[in-house]
Protein backbone atom coordinates (compact mmCIF):
# COMPACT_ATOMS: atom_id res chain seq x y z
CA UNK A 1 0.00 0.00 0.00
CA UNK A 2 1.10 3.27 -1.05
CA UNK A 3 0.83 6.95 0.55
CA UNK A 4 -0.30 10.31 -0.12
CA UNK A 5 1.77 12.47 1.53
CA UNK A 6 -0.73 14.81 3.13
CA UNK A 7 -3.07 11.26 4.17
CA UNK A 8 0.09 10.05 6.08
CA UNK A 9 0.93 13.54 7.72
CA UNK A 10 -2.51 12.94 9.30
CA UNK A 11 -2.17 9.29 10.32
CA UNK A 12 1.17 10.55 12.05
CA UNK A 13 -0.67 14.05 14.06
CA UNK A 14 -2.88 10.99 14.85
CA UNK A 15 -0.63 8.54 16.75
CA UNK A 16 1.67 11.51 17.96
CA UNK A 17 -1.29 13.01 19.42
CA UNK A 18 -1.94 9.20 21.28
CA UNK A 19 1.37 9.43 22.57
CA UNK A 20 1.06 12.92 23.91
CA UNK A 21 -2.22 13.31 25.24
CA UNK A 22 -1.12 9.89 27.73
CA UNK A 23 1.66 12.02 29.29
CA UNK A 24 0.23 15.67 29.04
CA UNK A 25 -2.84 14.19 31.20
CA UNK A 26 -0.78 12.50 33.56
CA UNK A 27 1.07 15.71 34.13
CA UNK A 28 -1.86 18.05 33.79
CA UNK A 29 -3.28 15.13 37.35
CA UNK A 30 0.50 16.04 38.91
CA UNK A 31 -0.06 19.80 38.57
CA UNK A 32 -3.81 19.74 39.77
CA UNK A 33 -2.59 19.59 43.35
CA UNK A 34 -0.05 22.73 42.91
CA UNK A 35 -1.89 25.40 41.50
CA UNK A 36 -1.05 27.94 44.67
CA UNK A 37 2.31 27.16 43.97
CA UNK A 38 3.87 28.18 40.81
CA UNK A 39 7.69 27.41 42.32
CA UNK A 40 6.67 24.24 42.84
CA UNK A 41 4.78 23.82 39.73
CA UNK A 42 8.24 24.50 38.09
CA UNK A 43 9.96 22.24 39.81
CA UNK A 44 7.88 19.63 38.48
CA UNK A 45 7.76 20.63 34.80
CA UNK A 46 12.17 20.05 34.93
CA UNK A 47 11.14 16.92 36.03
CA UNK A 48 9.56 16.63 33.06
CA UNK A 49 12.12 16.93 30.87
CA UNK A 50 14.33 13.97 32.68
CA UNK A 51 11.05 11.61 31.46
CA UNK A 52 10.09 12.59 28.11
CA UNK A 53 12.92 14.31 25.93
CA UNK A 54 10.60 15.69 23.53
CA UNK A 55 9.22 18.63 25.12
CA UNK A 56 10.72 22.34 24.01
CA UNK A 57 8.66 24.35 26.58
CA UNK A 58 6.41 23.63 28.89
CA UNK A 59 4.36 26.13 30.98
CA UNK A 60 0.97 26.20 33.26
CA UNK A 61 -1.98 29.14 33.21
CA UNK A 62 -4.32 29.64 35.39
CA UNK A 63 -8.35 29.32 34.51
CA UNK A 64 -8.02 32.83 32.61
CA UNK A 65 -5.04 31.96 30.65
CA UNK A 66 -2.97 33.66 32.71
CA UNK A 67 0.44 32.14 33.40
CA UNK A 68 1.60 31.21 36.65
CA UNK A 69 4.88 29.51 36.07
CA UNK A 70 7.88 30.54 34.20
CA UNK A 71 8.40 29.20 30.85
CA UNK A 72 10.26 25.84 31.89
CA UNK A 73 13.01 24.75 29.12
CA UNK A 74 15.08 21.91 30.02
CA UNK A 75 18.24 24.21 30.62
CA UNK A 76 16.21 27.25 32.28
CA UNK A 77 13.24 29.31 33.24
CA UNK A 78 12.13 32.03 31.39
CA UNK A 79 11.15 33.89 33.95
CA UNK A 80 9.71 37.13 31.74
CA UNK A 81 7.17 34.41 30.88
CA UNK A 82 5.35 34.20 34.31
CA UNK A 83 2.51 36.94 34.15
CA UNK A 84 1.75 36.08 30.22
CA UNK A 85 -1.68 36.27 29.20
CA UNK A 86 -1.80 33.61 26.33
CA UNK A 87 -5.96 34.11 26.56
CA UNK A 88 -6.14 35.14 22.86
CA UNK A 89 -3.80 32.23 21.47
CA UNK A 90 -6.23 30.25 19.22
CA UNK A 91 -4.60 26.75 21.07
CA UNK A 92 -6.34 28.46 24.27
CA UNK A 93 -9.55 29.23 22.49
CA UNK A 94 -9.77 25.64 21.99
CA UNK A 95 -9.05 24.88 25.51
CA UNK A 96 -11.89 27.58 26.92
CA UNK A 97 -14.28 25.95 24.52
CA UNK A 98 -14.26 22.42 26.42
CA UNK A 99 -11.69 20.63 24.69
CA UNK A 100 -10.15 18.24 27.47
CA UNK A 101 -6.51 18.12 25.18
CA UNK A 102 -6.13 20.32 21.85
CA UNK A 103 -2.71 19.60 19.07
CA UNK A 104 -1.94 22.56 17.17
CA UNK A 105 -1.62 22.72 13.24
CA UNK A 106 2.19 22.95 12.57
CA UNK A 107 3.76 26.49 12.40
CA UNK A 108 6.99 27.59 11.95
CA UNK A 109 8.41 29.02 15.46
CA UNK A 110 8.81 32.63 16.02
CA UNK A 111 12.35 32.56 17.24
CA UNK A 112 14.12 29.35 16.22
CA UNK A 113 11.94 29.52 12.48
CA UNK A 114 11.55 25.85 12.56
CA UNK A 115 8.18 23.64 12.19
CA UNK A 116 6.74 23.49 15.76
CA UNK A 117 3.43 22.12 17.73
CA UNK A 118 1.77 23.40 20.67
CA UNK A 119 -0.42 21.38 22.68
CA UNK A 120 -2.98 22.09 25.66
CA UNK A 121 -4.11 19.62 28.04
CA UNK A 122 -6.83 21.19 30.46
CA UNK A 123 -6.51 20.90 34.46
CA UNK A 124 -9.37 19.33 36.18
CA UNK A 125 -10.30 19.31 40.16
CA UNK A 126 -11.34 15.74 41.56
CA UNK A 127 -14.29 17.27 40.66
CA UNK A 128 -14.09 18.04 37.13
CA UNK A 129 -13.99 21.59 37.50
CA UNK A 130 -11.07 23.80 35.35
CA UNK A 131 -8.16 24.67 37.20
CA UNK A 132 -5.97 26.07 34.33
CA UNK A 133 -3.85 25.09 31.80
CA UNK A 134 -0.73 22.91 30.73
CA UNK A 135 0.82 23.65 27.90
CA UNK A 136 3.36 22.64 25.44
CA UNK A 137 5.69 23.25 22.48
CA UNK A 138 7.39 21.00 20.69
CA UNK A 139 9.82 21.07 17.89
CA UNK A 140 9.26 18.69 15.31
CA UNK A 141 12.65 17.91 14.73
CA UNK A 142 12.58 15.98 18.23
CA UNK A 143 9.19 14.35 18.62
CA UNK A 144 9.59 10.91 17.71
CA UNK A 145 8.86 9.66 14.26
CA UNK A 146 5.91 7.16 14.20
CA UNK A 147 6.37 5.24 10.73
CA UNK A 148 7.83 4.95 7.30
CA UNK A 149 6.25 6.60 4.78
CA UNK A 150 5.10 4.52 1.45
CA UNK A 151 5.34 6.68 -1.47
CA UNK A 152 3.89 5.46 -4.40
CA UNK A 153 3.27 6.73 -7.90
CA UNK A 154 1.04 9.13 -8.24
CA UNK A 155 -0.99 10.14 -10.93
CA UNK A 156 -0.76 13.25 -13.82
CA UNK A 157 -0.05 16.22 -11.60
CA UNK A 158 -0.21 19.63 -13.90
CA UNK A 159 1.14 22.70 -12.24
CA UNK A 160 1.12 26.19 -13.42
CA UNK A 161 4.00 28.94 -13.71
CA UNK A 162 4.22 31.91 -13.72
CA UNK A 163 1.30 34.12 -14.74
CA UNK A 164 3.56 37.03 -16.40
CA UNK A 165 4.95 34.28 -18.56
CA UNK A 166 1.64 32.67 -19.37
CA UNK A 167 0.32 36.30 -19.90
CA UNK A 168 2.89 36.99 -22.97
CA UNK A 169 2.91 34.12 -24.35
CA UNK A 170 2.10 34.64 -27.99
CA UNK A 171 4.49 37.32 -28.17
CA UNK A 172 7.32 35.00 -27.90
CA UNK A 173 8.65 32.57 -30.23
CA UNK A 174 11.12 30.00 -29.88
CA UNK A 175 14.91 30.59 -30.58
CA UNK A 176 17.37 27.99 -31.86
CA UNK A 177 19.28 26.92 -29.55
CA UNK A 178 23.15 24.93 -29.74
CA UNK A 179 21.21 22.41 -27.86
CA UNK A 180 18.69 21.81 -30.47
CA UNK A 181 21.46 22.03 -33.73
CA UNK A 182 22.85 18.81 -32.19
CA UNK A 183 19.60 17.49 -30.98
CA UNK A 184 19.90 14.24 -31.97
CA UNK A 185 23.30 13.30 -31.00
CA UNK A 186 22.67 14.64 -27.76
CA UNK A 187 19.59 12.94 -26.94
CA UNK A 188 21.45 9.49 -27.87
CA UNK A 189 24.40 10.11 -26.11
CA UNK A 190 21.90 10.86 -22.47
CA UNK A 191 20.41 7.66 -23.50
CA UNK A 192 23.51 5.61 -23.55
CA UNK A 193 24.43 7.47 -20.09
CA UNK A 194 21.52 6.28 -18.92
CA UNK A 195 21.68 2.63 -19.86
CA UNK A 196 25.17 1.80 -19.35
CA UNK A 197 27.70 4.66 -17.11
CA UNK A 198 24.79 4.39 -14.37
CA UNK A 199 22.41 7.57 -14.75
CA UNK A 200 19.23 7.51 -13.56
CA UNK A 201 18.00 10.90 -13.46
CA UNK A 202 18.01 13.28 -16.58
CA UNK A 203 17.19 16.97 -16.70
CA UNK A 204 17.71 18.20 -20.35
CA UNK A 205 17.40 22.00 -20.54
CA UNK A 206 16.47 23.31 -24.58
CA UNK A 207 16.50 26.44 -24.44
CA UNK A 208 19.66 26.90 -22.61
CA UNK A 209 21.62 24.12 -23.75
CA UNK A 210 22.41 22.30 -20.91
CA UNK A 211 21.88 19.14 -18.96
CA UNK A 212 21.91 17.80 -15.22
CA UNK A 213 22.40 14.17 -14.53
CA UNK A 214 22.14 12.29 -11.28
CA UNK A 215 24.30 9.34 -11.04
CA UNK A 216 23.69 5.52 -9.18
CA UNK A 217 27.09 5.47 -7.62
CA UNK A 218 26.42 9.55 -5.79
CA UNK A 219 23.01 9.87 -5.65
CA UNK A 220 23.03 13.41 -3.33
CA UNK A 221 24.54 15.26 -5.66
CA UNK A 222 24.41 16.16 -9.26
CA UNK A 223 26.28 17.13 -12.47
CA UNK A 224 25.47 19.80 -14.56
CA UNK A 225 27.03 19.10 -18.75
CA UNK A 226 27.78 22.32 -20.56
CA UNK A 227 26.81 22.16 -24.17
CA UNK A 228 30.65 21.51 -25.29
CA UNK A 229 30.68 18.36 -22.82
CA UNK A 230 27.42 16.97 -24.52
CA UNK A 231 28.53 17.46 -28.04
CA UNK A 232 31.48 15.58 -27.60
CA UNK A 233 30.37 11.34 -27.27
CA UNK A 234 33.44 10.80 -25.56
CA UNK A 235 32.04 12.41 -22.55
CA UNK A 236 31.02 8.76 -21.57
CA UNK A 237 34.70 7.96 -20.65
CA UNK A 238 34.36 10.58 -17.44
CA UNK A 239 31.70 8.33 -16.31
CA UNK A 240 32.01 4.69 -15.11
CA UNK A 241 30.80 1.85 -16.93
CA UNK A 242 27.11 0.13 -15.30
CA UNK A 243 25.19 -2.12 -15.87
CA UNK A 244 21.16 -0.73 -16.47
CA UNK A 245 20.64 -1.18 -12.32
CA UNK A 246 17.25 -3.27 -10.55
CA UNK A 247 15.70 -0.30 -9.31
CA UNK A 248 14.90 1.06 -12.61
CA UNK A 249 11.27 0.82 -13.56
CA UNK A 250 11.50 1.95 -17.27
CA UNK A 251 12.55 -0.39 -20.20
CA UNK A 252 16.04 0.88 -21.54
CA UNK A 253 14.42 0.31 -24.99
CA UNK A 254 12.04 2.72 -24.19
CA UNK A 255 14.84 5.45 -23.44
CA UNK A 256 15.16 6.04 -27.24
CA UNK A 257 11.47 6.87 -27.59
CA UNK A 258 10.83 8.99 -24.99
CA UNK A 259 13.63 11.06 -25.91
CA UNK A 260 12.26 11.41 -29.36
CA UNK A 261 9.14 12.08 -28.04
CA UNK A 262 10.86 15.31 -26.20
CA UNK A 263 12.31 15.91 -29.40
CA UNK A 264 8.96 16.27 -31.13
CA UNK A 265 7.51 18.75 -28.44
CA UNK A 266 10.53 21.29 -28.62
CA UNK A 267 10.13 21.49 -32.31
CA UNK A 268 6.25 20.94 -32.74
CA UNK A 269 5.40 24.22 -32.70
CA UNK A 270 7.37 28.03 -32.59
CA UNK A 271 5.21 29.12 -30.05
CA UNK A 272 4.18 26.50 -27.62
CA UNK A 273 7.32 24.28 -27.17
CA UNK A 274 8.88 22.37 -24.58
CA UNK A 275 11.93 24.47 -22.46
CA UNK A 276 12.68 21.34 -20.30
CA UNK A 277 12.38 18.12 -20.02
CA UNK A 278 13.61 15.33 -17.64
CA UNK A 279 13.14 11.56 -17.36
CA UNK A 280 13.70 9.29 -13.99
CA UNK A 281 14.31 5.62 -14.72
CA UNK A 282 13.59 4.57 -10.85
CA UNK A 283 10.23 5.89 -10.40
CA UNK A 284 9.23 6.30 -13.70
CA UNK A 285 8.34 9.87 -13.69
CA UNK A 286 8.50 12.09 -16.90
CA UNK A 287 9.01 15.87 -16.01
CA UNK A 288 8.00 18.69 -19.01
CA UNK A 289 8.38 22.47 -18.57
CA UNK A 290 6.77 24.25 -21.23
CA UNK A 291 7.12 27.65 -22.66
CA UNK A 292 3.65 28.87 -20.99
CA UNK A 293 5.71 28.01 -17.88
CA UNK A 294 3.18 25.03 -17.10
CA UNK A 295 4.82 21.73 -15.98
CA UNK A 296 3.81 18.31 -16.05
CA UNK A 297 4.97 14.91 -14.15
CA UNK A 298 3.61 11.55 -15.82
CA UNK A 299 4.79 8.18 -15.86
CA UNK A 300 6.56 7.12 -18.80
CA UNK A 301 4.17 4.69 -20.16
CA UNK A 302 1.17 7.57 -20.00
CA UNK A 303 3.52 9.98 -21.94
CA UNK A 304 4.09 8.06 -25.19
CA UNK A 305 0.66 7.02 -25.49
CA UNK A 306 -0.07 10.82 -25.77
CA UNK A 307 0.68 12.69 -29.40
CA UNK A 308 1.08 16.29 -30.27
CA UNK A 309 -2.20 16.73 -30.38
CA UNK A 310 -2.61 15.89 -27.01
CA UNK A 311 -0.44 18.38 -26.21
CA UNK A 312 -1.30 21.38 -28.07
CA UNK A 313 -5.29 21.19 -27.43
CA UNK A 314 -6.13 19.68 -31.01
CA UNK A 315 -9.33 17.25 -31.20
Amino acid sequence: MTDNILDYVARQRELLKEMLVRDMQQLAEQCAGLMQQPQALEKLLQRQFSKACYFKYLWVLDHAGIQLTATVTRKKLKAEQRGRDRAARPYLQRAFAGDAFYLSDAYISRHRKRPSLTAVQTIYDENGRTLGYLGADFDLRKLPHTGKLKLGKKGWQQMKGDPAIRGGLFAQQRVVSAMDEKIDDILDLMAELIIAHGVFHAKLHFSSSRASVWLVDNPYDYQILSIDELIDPSLCLAFPKRDYFDQATVPPKKIKKIFRQFKKLRFADETIYLRSASLNVVNGKVGLNFSCDGSHYVSWDEFLEKDNNFWFGVN
